[in-house]
């Protein structure tokens, strides 16, 4: 299977101004590079049979002749192969010559795409020799060009689509350098007429900051249009009368820069371009259909792609993160978790501006998700100008409470500011097991339950009694899987960590945990002494503590009941940002945690559990409270996910049953 990935390259070339002969064989290494590991399309510079800096020498017949030999050479070369070759050269019609792409396939000339914008300012002169594709008659779909007895009617313009027969959702446009640059680039019409890969084949040079500004546009292009754009430029072989060219290559999908070589570096640079990602995407998101009343009719060239197996192949060019919602680099992952706690913080502090509290009161574990909540509580009042005094952190010790936790949910509320209540709850879950009929020696859901379900009535009654807000402390994950206790910590007034996964948690406060023990100044030992704790809790196994403890330890380990969280989160992120199917997840998560000691049975074990829970947990989202989405993935049943309750899993079992 190829599970929708269309493997896609760009090359900056070694070059020799006009020489086409020289130009030509390194196409045509190139080519044969990119068909060895398995190129479905390659992209390569505008104007590469030639050279860009040609000057007035494109006004030579001899050039523009030995352009069209060196293609019908380069196709004829490239027969063998199943890689689709994009070349520029100048191509003369009527009485015009126009800057073009040629789109070359198993020996054939699919199409020749001339390039719309044609620059005339600062550094650039290309409209003293190049007319611009809006030169053409009308719609261009039937333009045709004569290249040689073997091609005489080459299809010509800019709407062409070069399309896939075996691969449906890969449909290729093509523009040239300045297109991309444009107020209204062509590839916007080619998006909307249904082309998920824009190929652009240019030569850009390069000045002080004109990277980084290719970069924006590049990832711009993609993100705007849903699609891959794969840019190939021009290397430092052009001519340094004037310009010097760096080959900085970069192919994007959907915002995100999947390969990139620097500049002057000049290699080639594959990516596996996930289209189907782009299709689910573009479904998704509604508003991308409603622009299509400004779409083209586009003429369609189909070719066949070499079948691929991705389990088989020897590479795969795509990173695959095994914590989607964790950015990797230090900087990105600090930024993101000071978003996020903002974030959350603004949200409760609307809340409490809303409804004129001045006190709030939470269940604090000595966890990670009451620690977090915790922390967002301290800075929504902090922002309301409120005492923290007005937070009731309530510890509630039951059958399962370890020392260890207990003595850090205390000591967390007293270095924040907090006021810290203790209520004790095993008598009265006692008394609640006489009145039901529970034997307390037979640990079962009902003897788990009871507990968080009386540690919520003693918050909600806290509340009422203190004119308070409860504070929900679960987290994204734990609603995915409907690991909390329907109307127990499963309800709250307001829940801040809601939307937040928990692997992403564990991060939010350990950054917390860095900056407070970095504070150095003696004034600031409380800071010093929270970190301390945070730490603690950082290094804390996950457990809901509602069974009795082992040798003082905790012995209800979460991660062993229902498997690790990165898992989880992995599965999660790829299920409801891209509907991936259950297979593909598999695939991609053999990938992501292949150094992780994760056996494919294991994988495939976990993800079984996720998906029998994820549906059958459906009621407990249905009734969530209310809490501000903020990432990309989210159950409000009022934001991102409406799901009945009692929809079968079965077609997803199945598949995961089938997997191998």
């Amino acid at each position: 299977m190829n599970y929708g990935y269309f493997r896609a390259a760009a090359a900056s070339l070694e070059l020799k101004v006009c020489d086409t002969v020289f130009n030509s064989e390194k196409i045509l290494t190139a080519a044969h590079e990119a068909a060895a590991k398995g190129a479905d399309l390659l992209v390569l510079p505008e104007l590469c049979v030639t050279g860009y800096t040609c000057g007035d020498l494109f006004f030579q017949e001899t050039l523009l002749q030995n352009a069209l030999s060196s293609l019908a050479f380069i196709a004829k070369e490239t027969a063998s192969i199943q890689t689709i070759v994009a070349v520029g050269l100048p191509i003369k019609k009527g009485g015009s010559l126009y800057n073009a792409a040629a789109i070359l396939h198993k020996g054939e000339i699919l199409a020749l795409v001339p390039k719309t914008y044609i620059p005339n300012y600062g550094e650039f002169y290309e409209a003293r020799h190049f007319a611009s594709s809006r030169n053409l008659r009308g719609a261009n779909l039937g333009e045709t060009i004569f290249i040689s007895k073997k091609f005489p009617e080459v299809p010509f313009g800019t709407d062409i689509l070069v399309c896939a027969e075996n691969f449906p959702e890969a449909k290729i446009a093509f523009e040239i350098c300045e297109d991309l640059w444009a107020a209204t680039p062509p590839s916007t019409s080619h998006a909307l007429s249904g082309a998920t890969i824009i190929a652009n084949l240019s030569a850009s040079n390069e000045t002080i900051g004109k990277a980084e500004y290719r970069r924006l546009l590049v990832k711009g292009a993609s993100a705007r249009n849903f699609c891959a754009y794969i840019y190939a430029d021009s290397g430092r072989d052009e001519s340094t009368q004037d310009m010097v060219f760096a080959g900085h290559n970069l192919i994007a999908e959907n915002g995100k820069i999947l390969a990139e070589n620097a500049p002057f570096e000049g290699r080639m640079i594959f990516a596996d371009i996930d289209v189907s990602l782009l299709g689910a995407e573009r479904i998704r998101t509604t508003t991308f259909s409603q622009c299509e009343n400004n779409l083209k009719p586009c003429k369609e060239i189909f070719v066949r792609l070499k079948e691929k197996r991705f389990e088989e192949e020897a590479y795969f060019f795509r990173t695959v993160e095994k914590r989607p919602f964790v950015p990797q680099e230090k900087d990105a992952l600090d930024e993101r978790c000071l978003e996020v706690i903002t974030i959350q913080a603004e949200s409760l502090a609307k809340r409490l501006r809303h409804i004129g509290a001045k006190s709030a009161v939470l269940g604090l574990s000595g966890g990670l998700d009451s620690t977090l909540a915790l922390l967002v509580v301290c800075r929504a009042f902090d922002l309301c100008s409120l005492d923290r005094r007005g937070i009731i952190a309530v510890t509630m010790p039951g059958f399962g409470t370890t020392d260890r936790t207990y003595l850090n949910a205390c000591s967390l509320a007293r270095e924040t500011g907090a006021t810290l209540r203790e209520i004790p709850i095993s008598d009265s879950v006692r008394q609640h097991f006489k009145d039901i009929g529970q034997d307390e020696n037979i640990h079962d859901a009902t003897y788990e339950n009871a507990q968080a379900r009386e540690r919520t009535q003693i918050l909600m009654d806290l509340a009422n009694k203190e004119g308070a807000i409860v504070i929900g402390t679960g987290d994204l994950s734990e609603l995915a899987l409907g690991w909390c206790t329907y109307n127990g910590d499963h309800m709250s007034m307001y829940g801040v960590n809601s939307s937040i996964p928990k692997t992403l948690v564990r991060h939010i406060v350990e950054r917390e945990a860095e900056a407070f023990a970095q504070e150095k100044n003696s004034a600031q030992a409380q800071n010093k002494k929270l970190g301390e704790i945070l730490f603690d809790i950082l290094n804390t196994p996950v457990s809901p503590e509602l069974l009795p403890p082992e040798q003082g330890g905790i012995s209800q380990k979460t991660e062993e009941i229902v498997g690790p969280y990165e898992l989880h989160d992995f599965f999660l992120y790829n299920v409801l940002r891209f509907g991936f199917s259950p297979s593909k997840i598999y695939f991609l998560a053999k990938k992501a945690f292949a150094a992780s000691g994760y056996s494919a049975a294991t994988i495939k074990k976990w993800m079984k559990v996720f998906y029998k829970r994820f549906f059958s947990q459906q009621f407990k989202r249905s009734c969530m409270p209310d809490g501000a989405k903020v990432g990309t993935v989210n159950l409000s049943p009022r934001g991102d996910w409406r799901m009945p309750s009692d929809a079968s899993a079965a077609a997803w079992l199945c598949e995961i049953d089938s997997l191998e």
